[in-house]
């Protein structure tokens, strides 16, 4: 590269180095909070977005949570996705409800970003800790219950399948076996 070039390039990088100061960064990100929450309110496609921030950063963070040696932070991340779960559940049911919520997706993303939000008033854990921990504990021996009975059930029913299948399959292959033998048979008695 020549002198020029060289030159060049570099005071491209100075220029955006100045250019995107931490201040700047900071601003930035005000602008795109505020842009996202009135978008979140009045956007078309608001429910992709509020559901696309609440899944995109926390599913890279989990990867690398998983890929990192700490358990502090798979912690973190198995409590936000047992809250996000959780919630989902809650929302498909009330599904009817919310619609009539004014500002329900502008609602939902601060309440994800609350919920992955490093800090210590965590949303995930707090509604973990003081909602769904108590509950599982006290219905944990039927829940393992009625999972223990539903996986007997599915072993049964496959196999049944699975011997219906093998039935099935041994019919058809006694079929097959008895026709390619009458046309052998058909084939000799004319050739005679």
């Amino acid at each position: 590269m020549s002198a020029k070039g060289g030159d060049a390039l570099k005071s491209v990088m100075t220029t955006i180095k100045h250019t995107f100061s931490s201040k700047d960064r900071i601003d930035n990100c005000k602008a795109l909070a505020a842009f996202l929450g009135i978008y979140l309110m009045v956007g078309y496609g608001a429910q992709f977005v509020c559901n696309f921030v609440g899944f995109l950063y926390p599913a890279y963070a989990s990867v690398k949570a998983i890929e990192s040696s700490q358990k502090e932070d798979d912690t973190q991340w198995l409590t936000y996705w047992v809250v996000y779960s959780f919630f989902a559940l809650v929302e498909f049911f009330a599904d009817i409800f919310l619609f009539w919520i004014p500002f329900y997706w502008f609602l939902k993303c601060v309440f994800l970003v609350w919920c992955m939000a490093p800090i210590a008033s965590n949303g995930s854990q707090m509604i973990y800790h003081r909602l769904i921990k108590p509950i599982v504990l006290k219905y944990q021996n039927k829940i393992d219950d009625a999972i223990d009975k539903a996986a007997d059930r599915l072993q049964e029913v496959f196999g049944i399948a699975k011997q219906k299948v093998g039935d099935f399959a041994e019919d058809i292959g006694r079929g097959a076996a008895n026709d390619a033998i009458r046309k052998r048979m058909a084939d000799v008695t004319k050739d005679e």
